[in-house]
């Protein structure tokens, strides 16, 4: 005779798998820096703007938009003698899945 068992856990491969992310989720994808300058970016905003609401020095500020630009969540625009940084559509879609 021979005993044969299940694997475990076998289920929960094809269960329901949770769709709303975690509140932290977009902290824990791009770093508590990053994700708090998306956050501030619901209109588009400068370096400065951004590094004196947000209490961070302007060359933190300004290293950590132009990873967020390259990775393809903000862009920047000229407004007269400032640049304006605001989320792209992806940008936009990161922030709303964050609940």
């Amino acid at each position: 005779r021979t005993l044969v068992y299940r694997a475990r856990g076998t289920a929960a491969l094809w269960g329901e798998q949770e769709s709303v992310p975690r509140p932290d989720a977009l902290t824990a994808l791009v770093g508590r820096s990053r994700a708090r300058l998306l956050l501030a970016l619901d209109a588009p905003a400068s370096t400065r703007q951004l590094a004196r609401s947000l209490a961070m020095a302007p060359g933190a500020v300004g290293d950590h938009l132009a990873i967020l630009r390259g990775a393809g969540l903000l862009v920047r625009a000229r407004s007269g003698r400032s640049v304006l940084y605001r989320r792209t559509p992806l940008g936009e879609a990161l922030v709303a899945g964050t609940g």
